[in-house]
């Protein structure tokens, strides 16, 4: 057990250090601005802090609402008045506010977004994702929006490839 200790500790030791470097030579190089394309390694460290930030039951929760026409439309419009500004009317992201973002607004309709679980979409809309332009909707009486909502989400991938106002294509 001391033993496992003093490698937990060492590890730590390690990434705290590798952190600081990591820091100084972005600051350094070119500074933090927003306009800078965010490098590989920040996208890294974002997605690990937002998959470390998921609690693990979310996984395994499955989404109520029956994916039916009608939740589809109740969808579609919610994501037109609340989501496409960010993300765009068809989930790619393409939109002043998303690419601007940083982590910029993923493509709901890739692999990285539509690998996720139920639950963990569900999760991501009602918490949001901290130091990203990602708000948490939580609000009492909107779990259904957010269940809808994902069912939308899953129907992103198979949607035609239209031009629409959000999108700047």
């Amino acid at each position: 057990m001391r033993k496992l200790a003093g490698f937990l500790a060492g590890v730590l030791s390690a990434a705290i250090v590798l952190a600081v470097v990591a820091f100084v030579a972005l600051r350094q190089a070119h500074g933090f601005s927003a306009l800078e394309k965010p490098s590989g390694i920040e996208r890294w460290i974002a997605g690990r802090a937002r998959d470390l930030a998921m609690p693990s039951a979310a996984k395994s929760v499955v989404n109520p609402i029956p994916d039916t026409p009608e939740v589809l439309t109740e969808a579609r419009a919610h994501w037109a008045d609340h989501c496409a500004s960010c993300h765009a009317n068809n989930g790619s992201g393409d939109t002043e506010m998303g690419e601007h973002s940083f982590p910029a607004a993923p493509d709901m309709r890739a692999s990285e977004t539509q690998d996720k679980t139920d639950g963990e979409l569900f999760f991501i809309i009602q918490n949001g994702v901290r130091m990203s332009g990602m708000p948490g909707w939580a609000a009492p009486g909107h779990d259904e929006d957010s269940w809808k909502l994902v069912r939308f989400i899953r129907h992103l991938p198979h949607q035609p490839l239209k031009k629409n106002s959000t999108c700047r294509k």
